[in-house]
């Protein structure tokens, strides 16, 4: 029998264990919330489609065929399976453990993650967590992620997307270079100051600023352009100039008084800062690993930034 035709005999082989089991009809469709002339119907339907007589119907009783037992040890086996089936699908939903895809860009990740999923795992020892460090944002179906961490104000529009922190770009200096320039109130003033760029792309040297109630545009320059945040907080503390950094970079050198916040009232847009955020593919029936990753996240991160 094809499986077109095996399908639809699914259910009235259910049915049919039940029967076997119940002992009779009414019992059947009391146990079953239907009526005993439907159960009847399906049985009848089963015996036609397999060409035997699976019961012989007394007033009192339902006794099996010899063909009946054979099919019904078989029809057993099959519910039996399919009990086993949703057992263990209720397992993996029920128990946190198995393995976790997360991608995230590299400096978040070294800087504020890392010491978060080292913690995530000793609460949580039977996941498996398989971090992929890249700046270059996933695509959860065809790079087999399950959550993509990213900086950016406009999460893809197709995933679910949680903010779980924020991040801003501060424009600092070190004390040592402020002694020898007069510090900006403006970002004009910039014009006149060496200035350390990304270097990424041919306007990476005209930098954006606005505040509460105006934007303006500079074009500034330097003779130290470079990409990786860490390499430019130590270039800006040895004074080549002034440059943006992520807050999370910055802040442990602007308390120890190695470096400086400056234009405090501007926030310098662009590249590297945003929300950070969360994303993965919607699904109704979401693991518990997935479940406790995303609690997990949010909880810290909100820690680290409580003003997100």
């Amino acid at each position: 029998m094809n499986t077109n035709k095996l399908i639809p005999l699914l259910s009235d082989m259910a049915i049919f264990v039940t029967v076997v089991e119940q002992g009779n009809f009414s019992k059947t469709a009391k146990k079953l919330g239907v009526t005993p002339s439907a159960v009847s119907r399906q049985i009848s339907r089963l015996e036609d489609a397999l060409g035997i007589k699976l019961l012989q119907r007394t007033t009192r009783q339902l006794a099996l065929t010899e063909s009946g037992k054979l099919t019904f040890d078989y029809c057993k086996q099959m519910v039996e399976s399919a009990d086993q089936a949703v057992n263990a699908s209720r397992s993996a939903t029920s128990t946190v453990s198995g393995l976790l895809r997360v991608s995230a860009p590299k400096s978040l990740a070294n800087k504020v993650l890392r010491p978060l999923f080292v913690e995530f795992l000793k609460c949580y020892p039977d996941i498996q967590l398989h971090l992929k460090v890249t700046d270059r944002i996933l695509d959860p179906i065809h790079d087999g992620v399950d959550f993509l961490i990213h900086i950016n104000d406009y999460p893809i529009e197709a995933l679910v997307n949680i903010k779980i922190g924020r991040v801003e770009q501060v424009l600092c200096a070190s004390p040592e270079f402020l002694k020898s320039h007069t510090p900006p109130t403006h970002p004009d003033d910039l014009k006149y100051l060496s200035c350390i760029c990304l270097g990424e792309n041919m306007v990476d040297n005209r930098w954006r600023f606005i505040n509460e109630n105006q934007q303006t545009t500079v074009q500034v320059a330097g003779s130290y352009l470079l990409n990786h945040s860490d390499m430019r907080r130590d270039a800006i503390e040895q004074g080549f100039g002034i440059g943006p950094l992520p807050d999370y970079i910055a802040q442990q050198g602007i308390k120890t008084g190695k470096l400086i916040p400056l234009l405090e009232g501007w926030q310098l847009t662009g590249s590297y800062q945003g929300d950070i955020c969360l994303q993965y593919v919607q699904s109704k029936y979401l693991p518990n690993k997935n479940r406790v990753f995303i609690d997990f996240m949010k909880q810290k991160l909100l820690i680290i930034q409580p003003d997100s």
